[in-house]
């Protein structure tokens, strides 16, 4: 499948999950802060393992993935070493989403001289800290793995 149509698959799924999370039951937002692919992978089983555990319940839940700092790497096209694992898990479950901090991403743009591309899965935010706070004012739970 090439780029163009995979993003075009994903801004669907991010329009339609953005209805999803109003409706949701069940909200948690989830932090990543670290360029460690252990990490993004820890939070990717947790998003992974509470949309299971709610869908077996028949319950909905919006699940949040919001990176900021060095984190952010975690989103950088063609660079990020979960790539494959955010664009199947987008596709496959949209009440997953994912934020991308727009002050690191400039901070980002800055020091590499040029734009460094995002994954398209990946939603910029203006400030990752400030999503994180707006989703737990608006009742998500948060993790931080």
């Amino acid at each position: 499948m090439n780029r163009l149509r995979i993003a075009a698959i994903a801004a669907a799924l991010m329009a339609a999950s953005a209805g999803h999370a109003e409706e949701a039951k069940h909200r948690i937002a989830i932090q990543v802060d670290q360029n460690d692919p252990a990490v993004m992978n820890l939070a990717l089983n947790n998003a992974a393992n509470v949309r299971k555990y709610y869908a077996a319940k028949g319950e909905t839940v919006a699940i949040e993935i919001v990176a900021y700092g060095p984190g952010l790497a975690m989103f950088v096209a063609d660079h990020s070493p979960v790539e494959d694992r955010i664009s199947a898990m987008s596709l496959e479950y949209p009440e997953i989403t994912f934020s991308a901090c727009g002050n690191t991403h400039a901070a980002l743009n800055k020091k590499a001289g040029h734009e460094v591309p995002l994954l398209d899965e990946a939603k910029e935010v203006p400030s990752g800290v400030v999503r994180l706070m707006e989703l737990q004012d608006e009742g998500y739970a948060y993790v931080k793995p």
